[in-house]
């Protein structure tokens, strides 16, 4: 961490994206057009290289309250200004106040974490990575193709509970509550209650396809 990210309260550059949610540890590719973001990311690249996601809601038209602090990895200028950028996902953060708006936004945030565990959380983690083997084994049956997990699959219950909300497809609202918890417990907890779920739909599924073999 660096010496200005222990600090509880500074300004961050903000950048909304539709149905985007970044969470700590987990990679966020990037592809810079927006003259106004071309200017945010130049002036992030002279200082700390930091800045702020936040979901953007393009049906309510609203911005969440809570998001991911992104430090960029790596950079590529392209024509006419444009930039690709690799992203990695910090510390979470709560914005307290917009300190200005235009050219881009900038907040006064104060950063959040996980409140310290009260029970082992290890027989939960690992109650989540075999129901995460399963929805992978059934997914792979279904498609016929050979879908495996990564072996670098977090060990760290908190850093497992980021990877499997931030591989939640298709929906935003669910993984910003995720990301809002402050219990890893608790994050835990509801996915296993969504990978639980997944299984039970997917597993269905491949009983239909097996019958529908076995008569054909």
């Amino acid at each position: 961490m660096t010496s200005s990210s222990k600090i509880a309260v500074r300004e961050l550059p903000l950048f909304p994206l539709p149905e985007v949610v970044l969470f700590p540890t987990r990679p966020l590719p990037l592809h810079i057009f927006e003259f106004r973001y071309r200017i945010m990311m130049n002036t992030i690249l002279e200082s700390d290289r930091r800045f702020g996601v936040l979901m953007f809601d393009p049906v309510k038209g609203t911005i969440a309250n809570t998001g991911c602090c992104a430090e960029i990895v790596h950079h590529q200028r392209l024509p006419d200004d444009r930039m690709k950028m690799l992203t990695l996902g910090q510390q979470r953060f709560r914005v307290l106040e917009y300190v200005r708006e235009k050219p881009y936004r900038v907040g006064l945030v104060e950063w959040i974490e996980d409140h310290p565990p009260t029970k082992d959380l290890r027989p939960l983690a690992s109650e989540v990575e075999q129901l995460l083997r399963d929805v992978v084994r059934l997914s792979a049956k279904l498609t016929e193709q050979n879908i495996e997990l990564p072996e670098d699959l977090p060990d760290l219950p908190i850093e497992l509970s980021y990877w499997v909300a931030s591989n939640l497809y298709g929906v935003a609202a669910e993984q910003q509550l995720l990301l809002e918890m402050q219990d890893t417990a608790t994050r835990l907890e509801r996915e296993a209650e969504i990978l639980i779920s997944t299984r039970n739909h997917l597993a269905a599924r491949a009983v239909l396809k097996d019958t529908f073999n076995e008569k054909s």
